[in-house]
């Protein structure tokens, strides 16, 4: 697919041209433009010449249904992998993926241990999105929510991820509401202040993992460069500024970061926080790392409960497929 020449082949025609065109792309999610029976012949085929709408990807089913990957080939022959997570309330979650690659090197993450490739371009994100969008509308669905959870770190792609957003929030384009759009950062801090100053009611997450540098930096380099005192200034200010709850993840790995006294250094580091709420999140396994065991994670959940925390405890999706948090690596 691309769409980068889409205002070039039209710039001649009447500019309601550009509208029908972006309808037909985003609203009917047309697979060829040949489908677009309002331009005349010759312009359809000029646009399947220099716009095509095919998507080159490969996909795959988990066991429970619950949950499909796509395996999408880029125009430079790199790939990128993003999910279609359906929920059991009728939401249905795409995660996205905003670089091939990443350049954090997170010790837990099959990501990081593909190394960083490039950024992708905003119509590369989109093209992920429209991907699901086709795929849910073959069943009368549609998309629910966008979560920048994908391969990648959202603030190191900044431009383009906000561009993304604009089209995936745009009422004539996918029209995903502000509220049903998350990114999560490993804790740049430069991007959490920029976001404050959007005005987008979009949801934020942190992937924390650690309650202190000491252990977070073990598993995450990038503490080294973000302790978390510099992080937590810029999630304070991200909270004063836009009053919005934030999400700080913490993935259970075990006998790293499961152990009392983790839950009740977790305590103590959100005493007295507003707004923000612990999501735990089950390892899947990748690399040497171990899950915690379904006991520890409901013990360290109670402390935090007890603690005076708000805690969440994530579902988990595509373990089979490796679709998981943490296990997209675009065929490593």
């Amino acid at each position: 697919m691309n769409l980068n020449n889409l205002e070039k082949v039209l710039e001649k025609e009447p500019k309601y041209r550009q509208k029908q065109a972006n309808s037909a792309v985003f609203v009917n999610l047309i697979e060829d433009w040949q489908e677009a029976t309002f331009f005349n012949l010759q312009l359809r085929e000029e646009l399947n010449k220099e716009c095509p709408l095919l998507i080159s990807a490969e996909t795959l089913v988990s066991k429970t249904k619950d949950s499909t990957k796509t395996r999408i080939s880029l125009r430079d022959g790199l790939q990128v992998e993003s999910v279609l997570m359906l929920h059991q309330d009728g939401r249905n979650t795409v995660c996205v993926s905003c670089q091939v690659g990443c350049p954090l090197g997170c010790q837990f993450c099959a990501t990081g241990k593909m190394g960083f490739k490039r950024n992708l371009d905003y119509l590369e994100i989109i093209e992920q999105v429209i991907f699901f969008a086709r795929y849910l509308k073959k069943e009368n669905k549609r998309i629910s929510n966008v979560v920048f959870m994908g391969m990648g770190e959202p603030f190191l792609n900044y431009p383009n991820v906000m561009e993304a957003i604009k089209i995936i929030n745009d009422q004539d384009r996918l029209n995903i509401g502000a509220r049903h759009i998350s990114i999560s950062t490993a804790g740049i801090t430069e991007g959490i202040r920029k976001l404050a100053k959007e005005n987008l009611q979009i949801n934020l997450a942190l992937s924390l993992h650690a309650p202190n540098d000491v252990l977070r930096k073990k598993i995450m380099p990038i503490t080294s460069q973000y302790p978390l005192k510099r992080i937590f200034e810029a999630m304070d200010y991200y909270i004063d500024k836009t009053g919005r709850r934030v999400m700080f993840e913490y993935l259970m790995l075990a006998g790293v970061n499961d152990s009392d006294k983790e839950a009740e250094e977790l305590v103590a580091l959100f005493q007295n926080r507003k707004l923000c709420f612990i999501n735990l999140i089950a390892f899947n396994q990748t690399g040497d790392f171990r899950p915690s065991d379904p006991a520890k994670i409901k013990r360290f959940k109670n402390i935090l409960a007890r603690g005076g925390l708000s805690v969440t405890e994530r579902f988990r999706f595509g373990q089979d497929i490796k679709a998981a948090c943490g296990q997209l690596a675009a065929g490593n």
